[in-house]
């Protein structure tokens, strides 16, 4: 398998992200939650839609 520098980094960002909130999903989902409310940003959100499948 090919080593990318880019995901490298990015792993490498990702991980440190999750060890600031201890690995704790809520923790980081909680801190992202206050994050998007503090910013100037649209935050659209998009209902569910269905897949249909596909008659052959």
């Amino acid at each position: 398998m090919m080593d990318d520098p880019i995901v490298e980094e990015i792993r490498k960002h990702r991980q440190a992200h999750a060890a600031k909130y201890n690995n704790d999903l809520k923790a980081i989902c909680a801190a992202l939650k206050i994050r998007e409310q503090q910013s100037s940003r649209k935050v659209v959100n998009r209902a569910p839609r269905l897949l249909l499948k596909k008659v052959s």
